[in-house]
């Protein structure tokens, strides 16, 4: 196989990618892991041997290497494995026996990192503009920062109070609120979109990416404006799947780096990131009585195992009890 990215094997994964309507991230993630499969398993002069060649036993190799040589993390090493099982059952269709024998990595059970209201309120303070809208959507909506970046105008139903999330993670759709504190910068966007959208169909563009090949079951689609995205682009860029000029989504770096700017100068400590808006709009929604089951739609998880995580940062503790040293008149001056 040679190492170039425009390989006939690499771009064969890229097609049954396409065939199957899977994400440009699916794709690229996949392409990658197949290339470093590859490359890992040399022939004696040093040149990358064709999977066709390799079998099981090559494939738990890889996998060992990545738990306990890179120390990869569990979700990284199941997308490799993921990768490579798509490799042989779709692109060579030579399906593997059970490699289910190889050193796992381990998956830490770590707390989320939650913000108080006071430190939320800090941080979105020092955002300006579009990333404050952005975030406030986060913490006030319950989003994943990709899923506010996706948003489409017409899943934004401003009357009805509500956002349609779609394609969330585990490719399901979901409805969560729209809350009235940003109502009117959330309109004041859609009014931004619709003029750069204007300014776009004027300039012969216009036409955005849409899912699930659309674009041939609904011709014209992609240039409405119900289906342009909420928060734009600065500019125009090619799309790496038909070089079309389309003006796509902002991307998350901005959003991240404004977060952490934000979040040192309100002074805070701890390790703030977009998605730690999502996980304090969880535990405060549950701080203030919200059932979990409620909780659990809202945030689109599949198991309320997964919600469950919240209570162990509720500032009540996992089931509402208080330390009995907090019910001691003298309990406060025990400490001192």
């Amino acid at each position: 196989m040679a190492t170039s990215t425009r390989s006939p094997l690499l771009d064969a994964v890229r097609t049954a990618c396409r065939i199957r309507h899977y994400s440009i991230r699916t794709e690229s993630a996949y392409v990658s892991w197949v290339k470093r499969f590859c490359l890992f398993h040399r022939d004696d002069e040093g040149r990358p041997r064709h999977p066709k060649m390799l079998a099981e036993p090559e494939v738990v190799a890889f996998l060992a290497y990545l738990a306990e040589d890179r120390n990869v993390a569990a979700s990284t090493q199941n997308q490799a494995l993921a990768a490579i099982l798509f490799l042989y059952d779709a692109v060579l269709e030579q399906p593997l026996g059970d490699v289910r024998e190889f050193p796992r990595a381990k998956r830490p059970r770590r707390l989320p990192v939650v913000l108080t209201r006071a430190e939320v309120e800090a941080v979105l303070a020092r955002l300006g503009g579009v990333d404050r809208l952005i975030v406030s959507l986060l913490y006030g909506s319950g989003l994943r920062l990709l899923e506010g970046l996706r948003l489409r105008v017409k899943d934004v139903e401003l009357d009805a109070g509500r956002l349609v999330v779609r394609e969330g993670k585990g490719d399901r759709d979901r409805i969560t609120m729209i809350p009235s504190a940003v109502e009117v910068p959330l309109r004041a966007q859609l009014d931004v979109v619709r003029a750069r959208h204007a300014r776009d169909r004027a300039a012969g563009f216009g036409s955005v990416y849409l899912p699930s090949a659309l674009d041939h079951k609904y011709p014209g689609a992609a240039t409405e404006v119900g289906w342009q995205y909420v928060f734009p682009a600065a500019s125009l860029s090619v799309d790496p799947r038909t070089g079309e000029r389309r003006r796509h989504h902002r991307t998350e770096s901005p959003v991240q780096r404004a977060v952490r700017k934000a979040s040192r100068a309100a002074g805070i400590e701890k390790p703030v990131s977009p998605h730690a808006f999502r996980h304090s709009f969880a535990t405060h929604m549950l701080e203030r009585g919200a059932d979990i089951r409620t909780v659990q739609e809202l945030l689109g998880h599949k198991d309320v195992r997964t919600t469950e995580i919240y209570t162990h940062v509720l500032n009540r503790g996992v089931r509402g009890v208080v330390s009995p040293l907090d019910g001691l008149a003298v309990g406060s001056a025990a400490v001192r």
